[in-house]
């Protein structure tokens, strides 16, 4: 039995989504910004996407940039607003915990003369608001902070800090990147006070290589990519109108029964979590149930190197992520900033493994991964101590 729980890394297309890409790209392959009829059904392709997606997070259409996934859409948020508002202040805010799209674009931010503030979390990996209110200046002009974190699944509070921010600070922007939340929670940006908002296509059941950003329309920002002014100018290129309209017939399809999938998500996650809790040596990492995503589990065996147990599993056609990204190897990366930021004993940053879910995993393969955890981490334990 294959039990593909990788999830968070990627997850497979909705045949819907397969199937009008390969329509769009044999059948309506026109450009377009061409004028003629080929580049008219290109385009109302790119209608469609926006108007699915703006109706989604109700907010306007023109308020929906197309990119090419979220490490695009990130940079875009922080490098497009530092350099937008730098004559207000040069100071930004983010989280320790952050995916290196954010977190390496900060380091470069700081290498051009800005001023970073990095929050810590808290054990269970989630932001104070006490540490963000004190963190907030008249010269902050960017707080960026996770939806969901992408190692344990932690959920930030993204309504409150939104409301702080615009209580210290009207003018400080707001960005989420969201690439781990969008499809699992409802989103609405203007309610939260969110201004910008980071997604990824392939996280939802899309195709890779595409996502979007949310841009308000109170946000200053500058392109980083230049060209032939696509995406209103600040995302220029020929728009992948294939994969535009893939992503967004994933986000009908992932937002059609969303409770309902939600509610069975967090079914198999109690059930995994409780199966691998009753183990001899194991953690589970981040707030248990509902404080938590649906879709992510993140579990320490203590006395099991995290490759190891990887391919162990993998050999069983059972797939997963090193939650550590080998931090043994490199100690310095940022795939383990969430397990040391939130204190994680250090016998266990290469010892961690993250499952992740989607709607098409089944309760038989979570009772499968399950089976083969009881049998293989003993084993790898006592071959270890030799």
């Amino acid at each position: 039995m294959e039990c593909y729980l990788d999830n968070s890394a990627t997850t497979r297309c909705f045949d819907s989504v397969a199937q009008l890409m390969t329509k769009i790209m044999c059948e309506e392959y026109g450009n377009p910004s061409s004028l003629h009829n080929r580049g008219v059904q290109a385009e109302s392709w790119l209608r469609y996407a926006r108007d699915v997606i703006s109706g989604n997070l109700k907010v306007s259409p023109k308020e929906i940039v197309f990119t090419s996934g979220g490490t695009e859409a990130d940079n875009l948020a922080l490098r497009g607003c530092a350099y937008a508002n730098c004559r207000k202040g040069r100071h930004l805010i983010t989280t320790a915990i952050e995916h290196p799209a954010i977190l390496e674009t900060a380091h470069y931010l700081e290498e051009q003369g800005f001023e970073v503030t990095y929050l810590p979390v808290d054990a269970d990996g989630r932001v104070r608001l006490s540490d963000l209110e004190r963190a907030v200046r008249p010269d902050t002009i960017l707080v960026s902070i996770m939806h969901t974190n992408n190692e344990i699944g932690s959920l930030q509070p993204i309504a409150e800090a939104g409301e702080l921010i615009r209580r210290i600070n009207p003018e400080t922007l707001f960005h989420v990147d969201a690439v781990q939340g969008y499809g699992k929670v409802r989103i609405l940006p203007r309610r939260m006070k969110i201004d910008l908002l980071s997604v990824s296509a392939h996280k939802i059941h899309g195709p890779k290589g595409i996502g979007f950003l949310y841009v308000g329309d109170r946000v200053k920002i500058r392109p980083v990519v230049f060209g032939g002014g696509q995406e209103r100018g600040l995302r220029s290129g020929t728009e992948n109108v294939p994969a535009i309209a893939g992503m967004a017939r994933a986000v009908e399809e992932v937002y059609r029964n969303l409770e309902a999938d939600n509610e069975r998500l967090y079914g198999l996650r109690q059930l995994f979590a409780e199966g691998v809790a009753q183990m001899e040596g194991v953690r589970v990492n981040g707030l248990p149930g509902r404080e938590s995503a649906p879709h992510v589990v993140s579990v320490s065996f203590e006395g099991v190197r995290s490759e190891v147990l990887l391919h162990a599993l993998e050999e069983r056609e059972i797939y997963v992520s090193a939650g550590s990204a080998c931090a043994s190897n490199h100690p310095d990366t940022a795939g383990s900033a969430t397990l040391r930021a939130i204190g994680l004993p250090s016998g266990l940053l290469s010892s961690t493994i993250r499952f992740s879910f989607s709607i098409f995993t089944t309760e038989e393969e979570i009772r499968f991964t399950l089976q083969a955890l009881q049998e293989l981490v003993p084993m790898l334990r006592r071959f270890t101590r030799r």
